[in-house]
């Protein structure tokens, strides 16, 4: 069977079919990311409570592992949004569109390492004779100390994915085929998360951020599903970009 075939056939896709598949995945991104968040590790994690946390995680380990899973889905997903993205955006600035691409795929990088953290707790917390030197509570505090770990590294991933929104933003600003107002958005957004290159104030303000993030976000999946771009003035600024 030759895997390929899916591959190409995005690929060679039409802009606004790359655009609706890059607005189809960048939603289950988000929503993989509020799951695995919200209704798991929120749950489970009992922030300053080793005890409590390492009780949830036990009583509840197949969620906890859900958890895990459904984080990767959502890496993968921003993966292939980056990758669409890119070569959507691509007509608006090469280089700046590349640039943030990597930016992404470092900020990706950065949060599934991160990852790691989140499920080692699993290890810790599962009774092998090796980790007998170590008092319940000296383990139940591992736990949470990675599951802390965890969070830092999810955070740091967020400042790449800060610059990455504004660079986004300034490509659909300067696009022909795509409204100004989502870039925009995305900028706003961006500015938002880079209140975390000062770990304290973006938690403090992450409310505000993630607000922040949905405005800029929502409007631009709904775009990209519902409408994709226009489609003449892409291959238009496409032929300029080639021409120049």
């Amino acid at each position: 069977m030759n895997t390929a075939i899916p591959v190409d056939r995005i690929a060679e896709a039409s802009p606004r079919s790359t655009a609706r598949i890059a607005g189809v995945l960048y939603l289950i991104n988000i929503l993989t990311g509020v799951f695995a968040q919200g209704f798991v590790s929120d749950r489970l994690v009992a922030s300053g409570d080793a005890a409590a946390t390492a009780a949830n995680i036990l009583a509840h380990e197949s969620l906890f592992r859900l958890g895990f899973a459904v984080y990767l889905i959502e890496m993968a997903c921003q993966v292939a949004v980056t990758v669409l993205l890119y070569k959507l955006l691509k007509p608006a600035g090469r280089s700046v569109s590349l640039l943030a691409a990597s930016l992404s795929l470092v900020g990706i990088a950065v949060k599934t390492v991160g990852r790691l953290f989140y499920i080692a707790p699993l290890l810790v917390l599962g009774g092998a004779s090796y980790l007998s030197v170590f008092t319940a509570e000296q383990l139940r505090a591992l736990a949470l100390l990675l599951l802390e770990v965890n969070e830092k590294g999810a955070a740091i991933g967020l400042i790449f994915f800060g610059f990455y929104a504004v660079l986004k933003g300034y490509l659909i600003i300067r696009s022909t085929f795509l409204p100004r107002i989502l870039g925009v958005l995305a900028v706003l957004a961006g500015l938002g998360l880079l209140t975390f290159l000062h770990l304290p104030l973006g938690y403090r303000l992450f409310p505000y951020t993630a607000a922040l993030g949905l405005l800029g976000s929502v409007p631009q999946i709904l775009w990209l599903i519902v409408v994709g771009v226009n489609e003449q003035r892409w291959k238009e600024q496409a032929g300029a970009a080639r021409g120049f």
